[in-house]
Formats: structure tokens, C-alpha cells, sequence
């Protein structure tokens, strides 16, 4: 759907990281593998995982054929779960448009909580994720909060203020807004610190 290449947000995150030190991530919703295979042929070691059996077997796929299965692990799991990791064990963590997917007000505050428990101090949160500028903002049909369905996709968008409403425990370094895509999207590049 993405293509192959390597995303914008994971090429500015890769900077990011390298800039803080950061050699170990988990990536969430990482689909078929095109940012976990950027990471990895650059080094960091990533701890992938996705909702869809079939996305962790083509990652899996791809990691043995580049020789990539050092720098990557991979799990199916709902991000609505309690992480099975144990506190402060990554550097950081990374997900593209995974919070602007059909998760509730709830779900990301407690999303976001279990990211704090498993990065280490200063450690870094990347994520992306649809903005209210984005033209098809409130188009669908409405499902609650700033959630919204076309096309059979549901998807939560977010302001500025929203965004700063998911900063427990974690400082904003940074929000960018961006384009991707033909349509294109509009989206915030949010980059927070653990405190």
C-alpha cells in the first residue's frame, strides 16, 4: 500500500536516533517491514511488532533474505495489551500512523504509559499520526472522539492539543507537520523524551 522504500518519518528518525545514541527500538504496527528493514540495515536493533500474522511473516521473510535476523525481532501483538517486556529495556520507540488507527482516547493514554514503562530514561518516542488538517478530517461516518470510517478504515485524528493531552511522563520535543502520499496526507511528526 506504502511501497517499499523506507518512509520520511522513518528517515528523520533515523538521524534522531543515531544523534541520541539509540541502538535497540520497538516498532509498532510495523506492516510489511519497510522502516524495521531500514533500521536494521542501519544498525539499530528493532523489536517489531503487528496486529497481522501475515505482516510479521513478510518482515520475517525479508529479514532472512537480507541477512538482517541479528538486528530483528518480531511478534504479533495488539498494542491495546499489556506489553510482555520488562521496564526500562529499549532506547526507544517508533511507530508510523499506528495512533491514528481505531484506538480510543483510553487506549493511547495506556498505550502511551506502557511505552514510558519499557523505554529507558531519556529514552525517545517517535511517532506520526493524521492530523486535523488533513482533508478527509471529519469526513465518514463518525464514531466517537475524533474518530472517523471510510472506506471500511477507521481513523483517529489529532490536534495539537491532543497530542500535548499524551504527554505523561514524557517531555514534546518536537511537532512537525508533514504531506504523504498522492492525496496527500497531512500529519504531525511527534517526537517526546521520556522524563
Amino acid at each position: 500500500m506504502f511501497g517499499l522504500e523506507p518512509s520520511l518519518p522513518a528517515k528523520k528518525s533515523l538521524k534522531i536516533f543515531k544523534k541520541n545514541n539509540i541502538k535497540n527500538i520497538l516498532e509498532l504496527g510495523a506492516g510489511l517491514g519497510r522502516d524495521t528493514i531500514y533500521f536494521a540495515q542501519n544498525s539499530i536493533r528493532v523489536h517489531a511488532l503487528d496486529y497481522s500474522k501475515s505482516a510479521i511473516e513478510t518482515i520475517n521473510e525479508k529479514s532472512k533474505k537480507l541477512g538482517l535476523e541479528e538486528f530483528i525481532e518480531t511478534k504479533i501483538f495488539d498494542v491495546r495489551e499489556t506489553f510482555k517486556f520488562d521496564d526500562n529495556i529499549f532506547d526507544g520507540c517508533y511507530s508510523h500512523m499506528l495512533y491514528c488507527m481505531a484506538l480510543t482516547d483510553d487506549d493511547i493514554k495506556n498505550l502511551n504509559k506502557e511505552i514510558h514503562r519499557i523505554i529507558k530514561p531519556n529514552g525517545i518516542n517517535i511517532y506520526t499520526v493524521r492530523n486535523t488538517l488533513d482533508g478527509d478530517y471529519k469526513k465518514g461516518t463518525h464514531r466517537g472522539e475524533d474518530l472517523y470510517e471510510m472506506n471500511g478504515f477507521i481513523i483517529n485524528y489529532f490536534s495539537e492539543q491532543k497530542i500535548k493531552n499524551y504527554l505523561e511522563g514524557f517531555n514534546n520535543l518536537s511537532t512537525e507537520n508533514f504531506e504523504e502520499g498522492n492525496f496527500p496526507r497531512r500529519l504531525y511528526f511527534v517526537v517526546n523524551q521520556k522524563k
